[in-house]
């Protein structure tokens, strides 16, 4: 498992990654609105957290590092009270029960070592007909292990709607079937 230490933290959050990632692409795509709670898992230093808040009603953003942590709260604090940040491993924290309309992992699902734990926290915090967008960079993640990925969220009620293969992205947008 590699994670990016947050003293290498500018590797996620700087002008050629901005300008090459299409935040608003990404935002569309997963169904955020300006009604949307969003659950962000691997928040990171903020990069894809920030366009979440510029649009969302209300962000919560999970990062396990603190070093992450201290970052992300300062890029966030000009959001005040929208961005919720929490500091904990998703896979063994209670982060609540159906409160979030969308779910973004955005290239931090491989990182997770406890994957499993990670899929039943997620899944109870999405709420029913909610959507979870999950991206992965293609170079760590292969076809294979996004199938495993999809399956893990399948057996606890989520169905795939969309699935798209790039040049450096895969993504898979999952809905949790309702009541």
């Amino acid at each position: 498992m590699k994670i990016c230490p947050p003293y290498l933290s500018f590797i996620l959050y700087n002008p050629i990654r901005k300008a090459l990632t299409d935040r608003k692409r990404i935002l569309d795509e997963s169904g955020v609105t300006e009604s949307s709670v969003v659950l962000e898992i691997g928040a990171g230093n903020g990069f894809i957290t920030e366009a979440i808040a510029q649009r969302a009603k209300k962000v919560y953003a999970n990062e396990f590092q603190p070093g992450m942590v201290k970052k992300l709260k300062k890029r966030m604090e000009k959001f005040g009270d929208k961005v919720d940040v929490l500091l904990c491993d998703i896979a063994g924290c209670d982060i609540g029960e159906e409160f979030a309309d969308v779910g973004i992992m955005y290239y931090s699902f491989h990182e997770i070592g406890n994957q499993a734990g990670a899929v039943s926290n997620i899944g109870r915090a999405i709420k029913k007909n909610g959507t979870l967008s999950i991206y992965e960079p293609t170079i760590e993640v292969n076809k294979a292990a996004m199938q495993k990925t999809v399956e893990m969220f399948g057996a606890i009620g989520f169905e795939k709607e969309i699935e798209r293969d790039g040049s450096f992205t895969r993504f898979v947008r999952l809905r949790k079937k309702g009541g």
